[in-house]
């Protein structure tokens, strides 16, 4: 990771969907999502405790429920940030 998160930077949070139907489907896929750095942990600098910005309203992923890893793959799994891509 060549930049190193802090409190108040800006993120993409990428959320899990609705569960996998019978068929496959999902009612609501993962999807990125703006996000703010609300706390970063000091021992492992790329886990970090978000507040999420959703269409319905605001969520908040703390350190000490677990918060988000930074996805160092770039797959875009759910649960986990990365930084906005330029445009």
């Amino acid at each position: 990771m060549s930049q190193q998160p802090t409190v108040g930077r800006t993120v993409h949070y990428v959320s899990h969907g609705t569960p996998l139907r019978s068929d496959g489907s999902q009612a609501f896929p993962p999807a990125c999502r703006a996000a703010i750095v609300t706390e970063v942990d000091p021992e492992q600098p790329g886990r970090v405790g978000l507040q999420v910005v959703n269409p319905t309203g605001h969520f908040f992923h703390p350190l000490d429920a677990g918060g988000s890893v930074y996805d160092e793959t770039g797959a875009q799994l759910g649960g986990t940030w990365h930084w906005p891509e330029r445009v």
